[in-house]
This record gives structure tokens, C-alpha cells and sequence, in this order.
């Protein structure tokens, strides 16, 4: 069994703005795979996939950004899933917006979520899937910037990296992350 976690935070206050990007790619990969967000539990809604005989859950924790290891580690738990089958897609302020940047570890690079995830499962080696949204404009507060929306000029790049996104996704439920990785970046 495989876990696909999109960070970001519930409600219609949210959708559309950077920092539910996570949200946004894995809404796009239950409408090109076809399954449904029909389970609620562990603090989120998620969904399962079967590829090949293989069960693969996708997780939007509800639990708002911050604190989203309060839902990914129960899950995880629960369904006995192992570090090297998690894969955590999120929104990064330190790439150009619509870059994606696949990883096996790393520091949470001030990213709330994420820190949360590190301190949830004991580890900041998971896989992830990065997504670019850019810095914000000088004067501008990053909260105000990740909960805002997309500029104009930055719909077509950040509907790719949703695409590209969902592709990696894909292509991990039959290859090794690191092979993904290397495809990807």
C-alpha cells in the first residue's frame, strides 16, 4: 500500500491559493484516475486508487497546514504504511512557480507543514513532490502571499506543475522514487 499526501487547508476560504497546491494536484489525479475522495477519517479525507492490485490512498489532512502530521502519522499507523511508501506533495516559496523539485529528505525549509510531518513521524526522510509558487514581491507578508491567489502571468506555469505533478505520482506507483526523481527533475 502506497500513501499520496497533498498539503494544504480545508474550506472554501482556501481553495485556489498557493498554499493548496497540495490539494489542487491531488484533486487533479482523483479526475484523471477516477476515484473519489469518499472516506473521512484520521483528521482528513482521502480516497483509494488500485493500481495493479496495489491499494493507493490519497490524503488531504483537514487539520490546517500546520498541523498536518496529526493526520498523516494515525493513517500511516494504522495502516501499517512505511516511510519509503509516503510520498508528500506541497508548496514551495524557494522555487520559481511552477518548478516541481522531487526529494527523499530534507529540512522542512520553514514550511509549517512539513515541520509538522518531521515531528509526527520521528523523520524528515519521506519522499516529496516540491511545487513552486515563488517569493513574494518585497513588502508583501509571506502568509498573506501563500494564502493568496495565482498572478495571471502564473496560471499556465502552475496548471503545468499540477500536471507534471500528478504525472510523477503516476509514474512512482510502478518505479523506485529515486528513478521518478531522476525523470522528473
Amino acid at each position: 500500500m502506497k500513501l499520496v499526501v497533498g498539503l494544504g487547508n480545508p474550506g472554501a476560504k482556501y481553495a485556489g491559493t498557493r498554499h493548496n497546491i497540495g490539494f489542487d494536484i491531488l484533486d487533479h489525479s482523483s479526475q484523471d484516475l477516477g476515484f473519489s475522495f469518499d472516506q473521512s477519517k484520521f483528521k482528513g479525507v482521502y480516497g483509494t486508487y488500485i493500481h495493479k492490485g496495489e491499494k493507493i490512498l490519497f490524503l488531504k489532512p483537514l487539520t490546517y497546514m500546520n498541523l498536518s502530521g496529526e493526520s498523516v502519522a494515525p493513517l500511516m499507523k494504522y495502516f501499517q504504511i512505511p516511510l519509503e511508501d509516503l510520498v508528500v506533495v506541497y508548496d514551495d516559496l524557494d522555487l520559481p512557480a511552477g518548478k516541481i523539485r522531487l526529494r527523499q529528505k530534507g529540512s522542512a525549509g520553514g514550511h509549517n507543514g512539513i515541520k509538522s510531518l518531521i515531528s509526527h513521524l520521528g523523520t524528515n526522510e519521506f519522499n516529496r513532490i516540491r511545487v513552486g509558487i515563488d517569493r513574494p514581491q518585497p513588502g508583501t507578508q509571506v502568509v498573506h502571499y501563500v494564502l493568496g491567489g495565482y498572478r495571471p502571468e502564473e496560471k499556465e506555469a502552475i496548471q503545468d506543475s499540477i500536471v507534471q505533478s500528478s504525472k510523477a505520482i503516476e509514474a512512482w506507483f510502478d518505479k523506485p522514487f529515486l528513478e521518478v526523481m531522476n525523470a522528473f527533475n
